[in-house]
């Protein structure tokens, strides 16, 4: 009896298997074993058989079947047919990739030990934070905006409605971008359950109903991105605190929030609940930003001290406690109590649970050493997003992705982080690209700087919103501009236009002959650029 063996698409279970064995093993002589793991039915047929009863037999209890060549490896065959490539994590990075290796011919089986699909960025991240950060500005710019001549107020405010609407949104999103894309992808098959490695090409899937599956692929993309990082503060650990993924799901708008932290979460969280009533304590170990150019943190220290926080620099607990009613913490000669405590001291990689191979370098906090292509150091085994030590931008996860799916599947895509733009969305906003000066020193080059205050900039003074300023910064020896750095209301939406000058080598001279629509935010580049060359207070409106 000759042998076929089938490969087998759209089984979620092992029910399903188990359906496709018996309407195989239904055709008159057929003998059929089917693999849920595998996605693979080994059938023994009578001769002469047409293979394409067993796909119709397939097709009538709702799978798709292809048969394969039993003698070639997947990985050989032209086009990728038969390639299998098990990602681990259903992020954006390991959706990038999932949804680009189909494209190429790979089948692709996504793993997922959550309740939920998606990642951290649609789920717990990017979507909701931005949402909270939204209805803060509302609420602020109602009670303190510019205009005399309309009567400001405080609003009442349903922080439980708002989170309804943010959670909506947050599963609309999710339906929209992560679940019909699977649904409508018969390539990608979603397997439930937390992977371990067991070796370079096979996992073990430990599934909520106790039992265990194993997936073996030519090659494995570990996609498992990040969760908060909790420093090691005395008595913290049994306290009630919150990481962000509690402070955006709170429906209760607390009394005095202390938060422990001063990069980016830290900043977009604590504004936020300043601006919805919370008074605001912010903790940071030494600046604010600190990564960043010294007078963004600075001007962020004048903006929030404004708005009511209290900015506490170079300032860590040396314990914290929980009397069941409030929190306590003592730093130096201070004790400082809060309703709510907010720890938002940066993430740490999701690979603590792998059993990554010991080939496989990692940092000392667990994050995978890739290089440009994705590849770890160990041959077939990829990783891309927060589980890396890239930096940690959905939007990086999921270039990463897209090209390690090209580099599994036998295509050549380097992934260039040199011009990476960045955007920070506390009000003003802090967008930055390229270096900074204090970067560029350190890599040996002379600069050029100019700050321009965003009182002459035409746009922010007609909207009576003049707090910030916008910094270019450019290699004195070729006028080349190498970076930027802009505080303002609409930094997020100006910083690109930045990137794409650095990126194509441009001039700060090329940059300030541009033409830039007036009265917009990012004319502000424009003046900023003509700054190296004339004094842009001396000018007209519009002058080119």
């Amino acid at each position: 009896m000759p042998n076929i063996r089938l490969r087998i698409t759209g089984m979620t279970c092992e029910h399903c298997a188990r359906s496709a064995e018996d309407a195989l093993n239904a055709l008159p002589g057929v003998e059929a074993v089917v693999s849920f793991a595998d996605s693979l039915a080994d059938i023994r047929t009578p001769d002469p058989l047409d293979q394409g009863l067993l796909l119709d037999a397939l097709a009538a209890v709702g799978y798709r079947a292809e048969p394969m060549d039993d003698e070639a490896p997947w990985a050989n065959i032209p086009g990728n047919d038969g390639l299998h490539i098990a990602i681990v994590g259903t992020g954006s990075g390991a959706f990038a990739a999932a949804i680009r290796a189909v494209e190429e011919g790979a089948r692709v089986t996504l793993i997922e030990g959550a309740e939920v699909i998606g990642g951290t960025c649609v789920n717990l991240g990017c979507v909701p934070s931005k949402i909270m950060i939204r209805t803060a500005h509302v609420t602020h710019v109602q009670a303190h905006h510019p205009f005399p001549g309309i009567a400001a107020h405080t609003p009442a405010i349903d922080r439980a409605a708002l989170v309804r609407q943010q959670q909506a949104r947050v599963d609309e999103l999710r339906h929209a971008k992560y679940e019909n894309i699977l649904a409508a992808n018969a390539g990608i098959e979603l397997v439930r359950g937390w992977a371990r490695f067991e070796d370079t090409h096979t996992l073990s899937i430990a599934c909520a109903d106790g039992t265990e599956k194993r997936i073996t692929a030519d090659r494995i993309l570990v996609a498992t991105g990040s969760r908060p990082a909790i420093p090691d503060i005395p008595g913290l650990s049994d306290t009630p605190y919150w990481t962000s993924t509690e402070a955006l799901a709170s429906t209760r708008i607390p009394g005095h929030l202390t938060v422990i932290g001063a990069s980016v979460v830290a900043l977009e969280l604590a504004q936020a609940y300043l601006r919805l009533g919370s008074k605001v304590t912010l903790l940071a170990r030494s600046i604010l930003l600190s990564r960043e150019d010294l007078a963004i943190g600075e001007a962020l220290v004048r903006v929030f001290e404004e708005e009511g926080a209290r900015v506490l620099l170079h300032t860590v607990p040396e314990s914290v406690s929980h009397d069941g009613t409030e929190f306590v913490l003592s730093a130096g000669a201070e004790e400082i109590r809060c309703d709510e405590l907010l720890i938002a001291t940066g993430r740490q990689p999701n690979t603590d649970r792998l059993h990554l191979p010991a080939a496989v370098e990692t940092t000392a906090n667990g994050a995978i050493v890739i290089d440009d292509h994705m590849r770890t150091s160990v041959e077939g085994l990829y990783a891309a997003g927060d589980c890396t030590q890239q930096p940690q931008y959905v939007y990086v996860a999921a270039a990463a992705g897209t090209r390690a799916a090209i580099n599994m599947t036998g295509g050549e895509a380097a992934l260039d982080l040199n011009v990476l733009p960045r955007v920070v969305f506390t009000d003003p906003a802090v967008g930055v690209v390229g270096l900074n000066e204090q970067q560029a020193r350190e890599q040996g080059m002379e600069t050029d700087a100019r700050t321009l205050d965003l009182e002459n900039v035409p746009r922010a003074l007609a909207n009576f919103e003049t707090r910030g300023f916008i910094k270019l910064v450019t290699e004195k020896k070729t006028g080349h501009l190498i970076g930027a750095q802009i505080l303002a209301p609409e930094a997020g939406e100006m910083i690109q236009t930045a990137a794409l000058a650095i990126r194509n080598r441009m001039t700060v001279r090329e940059l300030a002959d541009q033409l830039f629509p007036y009265l917009t935010m990012v004319e502000g580049l424009k003046l900023c650029a003509q700054t190296f060359n004339r004094n842009v207070e001396q000018l007209s409106c519009c002058a080119g």
